[in-house]
């Protein structure tokens, strides 16, 4: 129980961010698995800019770090390169 109410305001938008950044974080990493589980040359490739552009926005509204953002994106570019 919160002893203020600014206390209360807090818990109310941690909560609403949390459910925000989850979801984007989800949709993000499942992306990321499907790109993954691509095969095809051309289809990666497409992919490719859509993934990497919603790990950038991931990394930039600190929902992950950059280097972890760096590092994901290394190892999809890597993956798409071998195809």
């Amino acid at each position: 129980m919160a002893n203020h109410a600014s206390a209360d305001k807090r818990n109310r938008q941690s909560e609403t961010r949390r459910l925000h950044n989850r979801y984007y974080a989800r949709t993000t990493r499942n992306a990321i698995r499907a790109l993954r589980n691509t095969t095809d040359k051309e289809a990666a490739a497409a992919l490719l800019p859509k993934v990497t552009a919603m790990i950038d926005k991931l990394a930039k509204i600190n929902v992950i770090h950059k280097n972890k953002a760096a590092n994901l994106k290394s190892g999809i570019s890597v993956y798409v390169n071998k195809l």
